[in-house]
């Protein structure tokens, strides 16, 4: 097993700032290779706020997503990143602003995006009885939790685990259109060679923040954080990150 100290920069502080963290396969925002260092989206926006924030970051193995949150919920981790702020996990979390938004999109395929382009909420999906390709966990914003039992009960609602069988599920015709996280739909889109383009429908767009454990972390550290955000959102550093991955 491997554990390295990710030095993400030089504490300007007298009190130590070490904060831990488990890796994930979650491209573009956080992926590895085999003895490669970690790299994404998130992972340059977390660098620069840890660096700003004058702290390291202690990076562990990747972890199946169950046991992490657990390992999380235990305190035997005290970092996760592109985290939504919920009420359930205040009880054992504490979070960081805004360091972006994520976006929940509705796709075509490219060569049939002109069919679609009046669908602009799910009204409108379910009325044209289009058939749509959704994951099968997760919280997707409330208009597509009011519309799934309806495309259910049409037989026109398919899921998937994960992008690659999604992605492969619509271009071999399976459904009409594909919902998911933008962001991770265009970068599987471009790894399998499968074009894309977005519809005007936006199912969710919702902030992401820093997730600190509440026993494991203290207040100041996540004062340190909230201020360094604050500094390089002011200076530009993040917005630039964001656009060179296509991000708002």
């Amino acid at each position: 097993m491997l554990s390295a100290i990710a030095m993400l920069g030089v504490a300007a502080h007298s009190q130590a700032c070490q904060l831990s963290m488990a890796l994930e396969q979650w491209p573009p925002y956080l992926y590895s290779q085999p003895n490669a260092a970690p790299a994404g989206l998130d992972w340059e926006l977390a660098q620069a706020i840890f660096k700003e924030a004058g702290c390291t970051l202690d990076v562990r193995p990747e972890l199946p997503t169950a046991r992490r949150q657990r390992i999380f919920e235990q305190g035997k981790l005290d970092l996760m990143l592109s985290a939504s702020h919920t009420a359930e996990r205040r009880r054992y979390a504490r979070f960081s602003i805004a360091y972006r938004h994520e976006i929940v999109g509705v796709f075509s395929r490219s060569s049939a995006q002109r069919r679609y382009q009046n669908v602009n909420s799910f009204d409108v999906l379910i009325k044209d009885q289009l058939s749509l390709l959704a994951p099968k966990v997760g919280w997707y914003g409330a208009g597509y939790a009011r519309a799934q039992p309806g495309l259910a009960a049409q037989g026109k609602l398919s899921t998937f685990t994960n992008f690659q069988q999604g992605l492969r599920m619509l271009d071999a015709g399976r459904a009409d259109l594909i919902l998911g996280d933008s962001g991770a739909l265009r970068h599987e889109a471009k790894v399998q060679g499968i074009a894309i383009s977005a519809l005007p429908l936006v199912a969710l767009r919702a902030p992401v923040h820093l997730m600190l454990n509440k026993t494991s972390t203290t207040q100041a550290e996540l004062d340190r954080i909230n201020a360094a955000i604050t500094r390089l959102e002011h200076q530009g550093v993040l917005g630039a990150i964001r656009s060179r991955y296509g991000e708002p």
